[in-house]
């Protein structure tokens, strides 16, 4: 029986080492051993580096060389003539030694030093002398772009005490008169006695309210101002359509019925209060909010349509347009009371301050007892130290203008900047977010003395509070009132105990103390924030939960 068995050689590249076999005697051939066609045995790497002894010799191999060269020199003789005008005139030099070489090699090496540290000190000095110019010129223009950023401040301050618009402007205006009374009243008290000084006391009376009267109208015409814009943002927010972000970037737009009639009763509402129409156009126009007020049956529209028809009466009957100003204002009014009411304008229903739904009105309500009104939370401003509600803001604002008169302004802008700051650590500090203007002026009035702890500089315009140590959230006891330039500086710097003294360093300490005794239900309120939100960002601390009043 024979049996067919297929063995498969591979035929590799590498030398195959002779592992033993044996030869033919009478062909010659030669078998290997069938280990000689597998791998070699890989041997591992022992650590320490072995050289054989071949790579440890070098052959050498001596031999001279001679170039054979022949050369012949001619020279005048006779018979033959050599000009010798090209030759030239070698004379012997002075024999020099080895010293002397070494000596000569030496001063050249010190002369090639010299100029070489001649040329990089000149290269130094002409950079210091363009870093010297660049700071002179960045000097110069950090003191224009000061100097302009001061006169613009002075320009919008002037601007605001003369044309007010805010309640901050106002709030400037009554802190100027308080200033100008006291000047006067100074005045008075130091230069007049007796009669005189009650007569000039009664002209500084009788000047005040003159003032006070005209800081009255001012602030009439801007409330009048600012009610037509809100009335105006109001409407835009309303027929305003959905916008969301897609994946790709771009923002995608959506009308939706709501917004569509919000818009439609925007471009009525726009209509209705346009000046120099026609009398066809006004026609037109009341024509248009009847037909729209009537979709709904109550008492407001009632009254509008009832309005309506007045007018439309009036115009037949050729009534000059300065005598229909008052019913044109209450057909206004009341067309606006009917955009305002959610169940006509779906849209107004997330942009109204008083939510539709009862159960909400009854939480979070707190008592004035200045006003007797019971007001939310929103309406009273808490400080740090508060154990009641106390007077809501509309009656501090009232008792503020009529007795200190006191401008938080600066205030109000130092908090916003210290918010902004704290942000972008993005450590979640929340104490910054738990102060009031108020708060604010008595830390830096009464703890740090209004005025830089290391230039003792006073304008608050000029100043920031930031954090002592940059590694710890900032708090009243871990702030240092600066400049903006020293505020820089202190930011860039690690190690305080060697940045200043210990004598600074102690005083910071003491006032630090002082703000801790004082603001001390800060940090017990800001540990309760974190515990209720523990995974919002920094800005949800700017919703405080108020202290309910006893």
């Amino acid at each position: 029986v024979t049996k067919d068995i297929v063995v498969e050689i591979e035929r590799i590249q590498r030398h195959k080492p002779f592992l033993g076999g044996f030869r033919h005697k009478l062909t010659g051939l030669e078998f290997h051993n069938a280990s000689a066609q597998t791998n070699p045995k890989q041997q591992q790497w022992s650590g320490v580096a072995k050289n054989c002894r071949d790579t440890q010799t070098v052959d050498e191999l001596m031999q001279r060389q001679q170039t054979m060269i022949d050369s012949a020199t001619q020279m005048t003789a006779i018979g033959v003539f050599v000009s010798n005008v090209t030759d030239n005139l070698i004379a012997p030099k002075p024999y020099e030694t080895a010293d002397e070489f070494l000596v000569k090699r030496l001063n050249a090496v010190i002369k090639i030093q010299s100029y070489a540290r001649m040329w990089a000190a000149k290269i130094l000095v002409d950079g210091m002398k363009s870093d010297k110019l660049r700071r002179l010129d960045w000097e110069h223009m950090e003191e224009i772009r000061k100097k302009k950023e001061k006169e613009n401040r002075i320009k919008a301050e002037f601007e605001r005490r003369m044309n007010p618009k805010s309640k901050e402007d106002f709030d400037l205006l009554y802190h100027a008169l308080e200033n100008w009374r006291q000047e006067e009243l100074d005045i008075i008290n130091e230069t007049k006695t007796g009669p005189e000084r009650k007569a000039a006391l009664c002209w500084l009376l009788d000047q005040e309210t003159q003032l006070i009267a005209a800081i009255g109208r001012h602030k009439i015409q801007a409330g009048a101002e600012s009610k037509e814009n809100s009335i105006k943002q109001f409407l835009n927010k309303a027929s305003a359509p959905k916008k969301w972000r897609t994946f790709d970037g771009k923002v995608t737009k959506m009308f939706t019925p709501y917004t569509q009639r919000a818009n439609e009763l925007k471009d009525i509402y726009s209509s209705l209060t346009m000046n120099y129409l026609t009398q066809d156009e006004r026609l037109d126009v009341l024509l248009t909010v009847k037909h729209t007020v009537l979709e709904h049956d109550c008492k407001l529209t009632q009254e509008i349509v009832e309005l309506i028809d007045r007018e439309a009466d009036l115009l037949m009957r050729s009534v000059k347009d300065s005598n229909l100003e008052g019913l044109r204002k209450r057909v206004a009014t009341l067309f606006l009371q009917y955009c305002k009411t959610p169940t006509f304008n779906p849209e107004a229903a997330r942009l109204v301050k008083v939510p539709q739904d009862p159960s909400v009105l009854r939480k979070n309500i707190y008592y004035c007892p200045s006003c007797n009104s019971y007001l939310p939370s929103t309406e009273f401003s808490l400080s740090s130290n508060s154990g009641v509600a106390g007077k809501c803001r509309r009656c501090n604002k009232i008792d503020n203008d009529a007795r200190q008169r006191q401008d938080y302004s600066n205030y109000v802008f130092m908090l916003r900047n210290l918010r902004q700051t704290e942000e972008k650590f993005g450590d979640q500090s929340r104490i910054c977010f738990l102060l009031q203007e108020e708060d604010l002026q008595y830390l830096v009035e009464n703890v740090w003395g209004g005025q830089s702890a290391v230039s003792a500089w006073d304008d608050l315009y000029d100043l920031v509070l930031i954090r002592w140590n940059q590694f710890t959230e900032w708090s009243p006891w871990n702030c240092i009132l600066l400049t903006k330039d020293e505020a820089a500086s202190h930011q860039r710097m690690e190690n305080l105990d060697e940045a200043y003294g210990s004598v600074f360093i102690n005083k910071v300490k003491q006032k630090h103390t002082l703000a801790k005794n004082f603001f001390c239900r800060l940090r017990g309120m800001a540990e309760r924030m974190r515990d209720v939100t523990p995974n919002k960002g920094a800005r949800s601390a700017k919703q405080t939960t108020p202290i309910k009043s006893s």
